[in-house]
């Protein structure tokens, strides 16, 4: 078999097709999260706190001012800027609770699935189970 055809049939399975879209439907869902931490939730929460921008928060290390914006400060030197993964880290969490409860109902589903019916012995086999018992008599 050849490599080209080994790919081939790799390539087209089943899984692989699975996992593609996975990854695609994944993306654009992680893209909605973005939008919605980014333009929903962290203002609401800036504005619990004061009204400030979480993506400004930052630590000078060059001796910039704290009262720059965050572009104008990373232009004078080095800075820690730790309000954008303040919003990453909260992007993960509702992420990561999202594929939580979609999992939990996925199983939810399969428990409530009934089982399957028992398999039928074949005919041959009641007929040796019969002669068996006869011979044991």
């Amino acid at each position: 078999m050849s490599v080209a055809s080994e790919f081939k049939q790799f390539a087209l399975k089943g899984n692989v097709m699975d996992l593609a879209v996975g990854v695609i439907i994944g993306g654009a869902f992680g893209k909605i999260v973005s939008s919605l931490v980014d333009d929903i939730i962290m203002p609401v929460v800036g504005n619990l706190f004061g009204g400030f921008d979480f993506s400004n928060l930052y630590i000078p290390l060059n001796g910039q001012s704290a009262d720059l914006a965050l572009v104008e400060a990373k232009k004078l030197g080095a800075v820690l800027a730790y309000g954008n993964f303040i919003t990453i880290v909260l992007n993960f969490i509702i992420l990561a609770f999202i594929i939580f409860q979609m999992v939990k109902f996925m199983n939810s589903l399969k428990q409530a699935e009934p089982p399957p019916p028992p398999a039928t012995t074949p005919e041959d086999i009641l007929l040796l189970r019969e002669i068996r018992d006869n011979l044991k008599k």
